[in-house]
């Protein structure tokens, strides 16, 4: 007899994972973990190669803007005979190294002597250049022709160069001292103006600079040295080595290799024109490239800097003192701390912690932006406790909110004084690009350094880079009085 009831529900039976979904989970796993090892032995690859670039004749920039010389010629040839690419990253010879030890570069080439010390950081190619010590002095000088005469002097030399190991090694014996400096460009300046008397350098590099006309001359033989390598972080990239090897060999065995060295190191005197407007003609490309830069990282950067400084300095005045904390904090360390390091823990620090690469340009805004940032922090602090109190108690007097009042009554005010600092500070972050050189960006000052590697010609260079800066300032504070007058009337 039928109750009108449903028949039970059969018990569900569980459903079966197909046969197939666990080996296809285990394999996309496995693609996963092996696909960056995989790709990196294809030779179609682009390698990040981090090098000097102001260091003539193995690395630099010609009128062009391409980079040059004997490093990135074999470089190329080499990858061109082995089929993988290069994009080159000109850095600085520290920076560069710092660049392959966070994983920001695959490899550096760099007129890098081997040494023991490196080969604890380094895995080396074969060697491709001998090099050698030379000591050199400027032409006018005839009171220094041995190392004897160095005794009570000072020497310029670069950072960690074969140069700069050979004056320490002799230097106790010879009784000079020593300075140290990061660029080519600097050291020879350094004795141009008289503080050394001397440099130490590679013999190719100052044969080179002697045919441009660097008005330097050689006044000992040549030292026996140690020899160049191509170098990849310890225990990484042994298919680049590999194949920068076997090409290496390819371009010996072909005399290419001859070539490229004698492209440069056989190379007369230059016929440039060096004078002011010679050197206008012949660079302004370059440096109208470099300002261009300068002016896109100051106005990115300001803009950034603007929502940033507005943020904390509210913080910076907020009733409650957690908000208050964060601004505080914010500002003191940002303040706190050099621009130039918090460029180098952005761009090296950060990612060679957390494992990602992070582009020149990208770490150059965060950098400026959070420092100016800081700064804007404060003036709008400033701005605001510049205004009355009684003008805050007023409109709260009348019901209307703390938010309202300060967005109505109190900001309008405080706007007014913070404009002119506002104007200096974008001035301050536009000339504080120029420390972003030292993370490769080839703003204004390292188009100018990067020139400079080129011709030698430091004085009518820095005064052609210094005008356009001026130029640019200059227009900036008219505006900033401007804006001042238009406000006040």
């Amino acid at each position: 007899m039928s109750t009108g009831s449903a028949p039970p529900t059969p018990p569900s039976r569980p459903r079966r994972r197909p046969t197939w979904l666990l080996p296809l989970l285990v394999l996309a796993l496995l693609t996963g973990f092996f696909a960056p090892h995989l790709a990196a032995a294809q030779p179609g690859r682009t390698y990040t190669i981090a090098t000097d670039i102001t260091f003539a004749p193995f690395e630099f920039q010609d009128e062009s803007g391409n980079f040059v010389g004997i490093d990135i010629d074999l470089l190329e040839a080499i990858a061109d005979d082995q089929g993988f690419q290069v994009d080159i990253r000109p850095l600085g010879f520290d920076a560069a190294l710092q660049a392959v030890q966070s994983g920001q570069a695959d490899g550096v080439i760099a007129g890098m002597s081997i040494t023991d010390e490196r080969r604890s950081v380094f895995d080396f190619s074969d060697p491709y250049f001998e090099s050698g010590t030379q000591m050199a002095v400027l032409e006018s000088n005839d009171a220094v022709t041995s190392y004897a005469d160095l005794r009570g002097q000072r020497v310029a030399v670069k950072n960690g160069t074969e140069g700069a190991a050979f004056a320490e090694s002799i230097k106790d014996e010879f009784g000079f001292s020593t300075i140290y400096f990061a660029d080519s460009a600097s050291m020879y300046d350094e004795v141009r103006t008289g503080n050394s008397v001397a440099i130490f350098d590679d013999y190719p590099v100052l044969a080179y600079g002697i045919t441009q006309g660097n008005g330097f001359k050689t006044v000992t033989e040549k030292e026996a040295g140690s020899e160049y390598g191509f170098a990849v972080n310890r225990g990484q990239n042994a298919e680049l080595l590999e194949m920068f090897d076997a090409g290496l060999q390819n371009l010996r065995d072909s005399g290419e290799y001859d070539e490229i060295v004698d492209r440069y190191l056989g190379a007369g005197a230059s016929s440039a024109d060096n004078s002011i407007l010679g050197l206008l003609k012949s660079t302004y490309p370059q440096l109208l490239k470099g300002l261009w830069l300068t002016i896109v990282l100051s106005v990115v950067s300001i803009a950034i800097a603007l929502v940033l400084g507005g943020i904390f300095g509210l913080m910076r005045v907020s009733r409650h003192i957690v908000l208050r904390g964060i601004g505080t904090t914010y500002v003191d360390i940002f303040r706190g701390t050099p621009l130039l390091v918090q460029a180098f823990f952005i761009y090296f620090g950060i990612p060679a912690a957390m494992g990602f690469q992070m582009s020149a340009f990208t770490a150059g805004i965060i950098t400026l932006s959070l420092n100016a940032g800081a700064y804007m922090a404060e003036i709008v602090r400033g701005g605001i406790l510049s205004v009355d109190k009684g003008q805050m108690e007023a409109s709260r007097s009348l019901g209307i909110s703390y938010l309202k009042s300060m967005r109505k009554v109190v900001m309008p005010q405080a706007i007014r004084t913070m404009i002119p600092s506002y104007i200096n500070q974008f001035v301050i972050t536009l000339k504080d690009t120029s420390i972003l050189s030292v993370i490769g960006l080839a703003e204004l000052t390292q188009t100018g350094r990067i020139i400079i590697a080129r011709n030698f010609q430091s004085f009518n260079m820095w005064l052609i880079i210094a005008v356009m800066y001026f130029i640019i300032i200059m227009a900036l504070t008219k505006l900033s009085n401007r804006l001042e007058k238009r406000i006040n009337t």
